[in-house]
């Protein structure tokens, strides 16, 4: 059995010059008491992936195998064999080596089961759309009986949030910046078209993070509404402004989501709660139109997406 690795390893030799992403060869970790050494089957480029490379978070140490999501198999320690997938919380790929190797070592309680009808690209593709989505309907404290509007709800962590919502029993309200969802922001940026007589959302999640647009919602949430968001923009300014009196007099709320404030472990807990919804094809992940690379191909993959290009990539491995 081989003692090494493949691995894309993102390295930072002093704080004034950018990180540097390569494909290298390390050794394979070895476990403690308490983890699980998996071999992993798959593994997306997130976003949040794309930004650490980019040196986008302070927090992480380098050098450092990078990678937030994976699924694949238990290889040795507690529960060996199982299909298992998981996400990073505040430690893999950050502080703690990621799943973008043909290994990766992670506390036993940072796991869970792979529901049992996905592929293990479908897998690997749920752990920061779906955990992120769950927290921040958690933060607005969102009830069965609350009106939901989900800003960016095309997108990946903006689906996840639609799904996850219906399954909580709300009523949910698209918006997007196309005519595929109840409100297309580009034509109704003030979203007083769709919310008329003030019978706005009870619960706003904003994933796009455009400060307009945050503004805009505040102004149509309902009494007692909640506006959580995940997201602000990459570049210029981040300040939004709000109505204050407005706000107090009707007891609005706006809540920050960062799912780097968790463990691994709180995030496991997040996806073992989700896997019935899976299984039972209530909640869904399609990974149709993603392109799947070998490890070879993901220093090419994460310049792609550098440049903006709009493919996903999986990571997978054999």
């Amino acid at each position: 059995m081989s003692a090494t690795m493949k691995a894309l390893f993102l390295e930072r030799p002093s704080s004034d010059q950018p990180p540097h992403l390569s494909l290298t060869t390390r050794p394979k970790p070895q476990i403690k008491n308490g983890q699980v050494l998996i071999k992993v089957k798959a593994s997306l480029i997130n976003p949040s992936d794309v930004a650490n490379v980019a040196g986008g978070f302070p927090d992480t140490t380098y050098p450092r195998i990078i990678g937030r999501d994976f699924a694949g198999i238990i290889e040795s320690g507690p529960r060996k064999g199982e299909e298992v997938y998981g996400t990073s919380g505040d430690e893999l790929s950050f502080t703690q080596d990621g799943s973008q190797a043909e290994y990766l070592v992670i506390s036993e309680k940072a796991i869970s089961l792979k529901p049992k009808n996905l592929s293990f690209e479908q897998a690997s593709t749920i752990g920061v759309p779906f955990t992120t989505a769950e927290l921040a309907l958690h933060r607005a404290q969102t009830k069965p009986s609350d009106v939901v509007l989900v800003l960016g709800a095309t997108g990946a962590v903006g689906s996840a949030t639609v799904q996850l919502a219906s399954l909580k029993g709300c009523k949910v309200v698209t918006a997007s910046r196309r005519d595929i969802t109840d409100i297309n922001t580009v034509k109704d940026p003030e979203l007083t078209r769709y919310f008329k007589n003030g019978q706005g959302p009870d619960v706003v999640i904003d994933t796009v993070g455009d400060p307009k647009l945050m503004t805009a919602a505040t102004k149509v949430m309902a009494k007692f509404g909640r506006l959580a968001f995940i997201s602000a923009p990459k570049s210029g300014s981040t300040e939004t402004t709000y109505d204050s009196k407005a706000l107090y007099r009707a007891q609005q709320s706006i809540l920050g989501c960062n799912s780097l404030l968790y463990t691994s472990e709180q995030m496991a807990e997040s996806l073992n709660k989700m896997r019935a919804g899976f299984e039972e094809g209530i909640l869904k992940v399609n990974v149709d139109k993603h392109e799947k690379i070998s490890i070879e191909q993901g220093v090419e993959a994460y310049e792609k997406l550098k440049n903006k290009v709009p493919t996903k990539f999986i990571i997978t491995f054999h």
